[in-house]
């Protein structure tokens, strides 16, 4: 699929990577939990990163960090739904939900969301991907496993999401509504997180754009034993590989640095310059 409808939006994934800026507001995510639990720190930090070049918003109120709380779902929507509803009032840029639950879900979109991204891809919870075919916009389906058990990791990955797209399509999703996110970091060591990344063009095959998130994940803290929030360079390598496999939106927490990675691994592989002078 080469175009992707957002808000009645056209965006033309040929030409280049769509950058999904992350507002967290949880009290424990695992990078930026509880900066942003204000209603004017959260929308502040929104318009932040809509002026740093990012072209999503992706909003979530419970953390998906390994060992994070379960959040009832009514505390989830007490804090994403004046978020998002300050936001949608402020701007026009498109906004994300980042939830696995339905009713959360259907809130969010009438309270401005405009697509949705559900880290158990239509799996945990069947009545997102009827809400998602109801609605007509994009989903984004997410790899995800309880553990990291797995005889054959790509092979898996692969099967687990051609099972949520087969669900999603059954339950009347169009299929130019659909992107996949391979779950880099859920349910994978950082072994299977590496492969994952080389053989990221075996997740392209399947025929939807792929959005990446390996914002500062543990896997780059593993490899060059560094905290958290010291993972700009890491995360930019693999903001810039991801694009040279495949990738055709990227999650990221720094959006105005990946915003340049992603320019400038476009004009290496597709050509043409943003700006002359």
């Amino acid at each position: 699929m080469a175009i992707l409808n957002i808000k009645g939006r056209a965006y033309d994934l040929t030409s280049r990577t769509l950058v999904m800026g992350i507002l967290n507001v949880t009290p424990d995510s695992f990078s930026d939990g509880g900066r942003f639990l204000r209603l004017d720190e959260a929308v502040e930090q929104g318009l932040r990163l809509k002026d740093e070049g990012a072209d999503i918003i992706d909003v979530g109120g419970e953390s998906t960090r390994p060992g994070a709380s379960v959040v009832a779902a009514a505390e989830e929507m007490a804090r994403v739904l004046p978020i998002i509803q300050a936001l949608s009032a402020a701007t026009d840029i498109p906004i994300s939900i980042d939830t696995y639950k339905p009713e959360v879900a259907k809130a969010a979109l009438e309270a401005g969301a405009t697509m949705l991204n559900d880290v158990w891809g239509g799996r945990r919870e069947r009545a997102m991907l009827e809400l998602a075919a109801e609605w007509g916009g994009p989903i984004c389906l997410m790899h995800n496993r309880h553990e990291a058990l797995y005889g054959d990791l790509m092979a898996e990955v692969a099967a687990d999401l051609g099972a949520s797209v087969a669900l999603a399509l059954a339950a009347g999703v169009r299929s130019e509504n659909i992107i996949l996110d391979p779950g880099i970091g859920f349910g994978k060591t950082a072994e299977h997180n590496l492969l994952l990344m080389r053989e990221l063009s075996e997740i392209v095959a399947l025929g939807y754009p792929v959005l990446l998130g390996t914002s500062r994940k543990a896997f780059i803290g593993k490899v060059l034993d560094l905290p958290v929030n010291d993972r700009l360079e890491g995360t930019a390598a693999t903001v810039a590989y991801g694009i040279t496999r495949g990738a055709r939106m990227v999650r990221v927490h720094d959006v105005a640095s990946m915003v340049r990675v992603a320019r400038m691994t476009d004009a290496l592989l597709r050509g043409g310059l943003a700006h002359e002078g």
